[in-house]
């Protein structure tokens, strides 16, 4: 049987134990041979996707509606509409009957490249006065004024 010794407090530990019982630090598994390799997790594949070269931009864009900002990361999406339990922001338009509860859904990917979609919204989802067809993704750029519905009007700003 194989000794094993903690790597903390230097005590001897049992080879099945996983914590130390003089100083309570966390021991590493020991796996044995005949184990399968662990699989690799989605958040070590992003890392290491990321270490190959493919970076996040760090732009922001914001929406600027009466009732407050809504800001979106690069590499993030944020549902605008009424419902609380389908919009990290619906407090902004609770106060807005003709805003559905889902109304559109804006994207920001890797790269800082800004979409938004009409999520099948009862009064629709207009750019720049142009109503937007459910479902379809058009590109949002600085300057753009977002209208959801008939009176809420946000307008674009992209933060580098």
């Amino acid at each position: 049987m194989v000794t094993r010794t903690c790597p903390d407090c230097a005590t001897e530990v049992g080879s099945a134990d996983l914590i130390c019982f003089t100083c309570g630090a966390n021991l590493p598994r020991v796996r044995s041979a005949d184990e399968p390799p662990l699989a690799i997790t989605v958040a070590q594949k992003a890392v290491s996707a990321d270490k190959a070269g493919r970076l996040i931009s760090s732009a922001v864009l914001r929406i600027s509606f009466p009732a407050g900002n809504v800001e979106v990361p690069a590499g993030t999406s944020v549902l605008l509409g009424r419902d609380p339990a389908e919009s990290l922001v619906a407090a902004a338009f609770d106060q807005c009957e003709n805003v559905s509860r889902r109304h559109a859904m804006v994207t920001v990917d890797d790269s800082g490249r800004a979409t938004i979609r009409d999520e099948h919204s009862t009064n629709g989802t207009f750019v720049n006065n142009d109503r937007l067809l459910p479902g379809t993704d058009v590109r949002l750029v600085d300057g753009d004024a977002v209208r959801l519905a008939a009176d809420v009007t946000g307008t674009v700003t992209i933060l580098p």
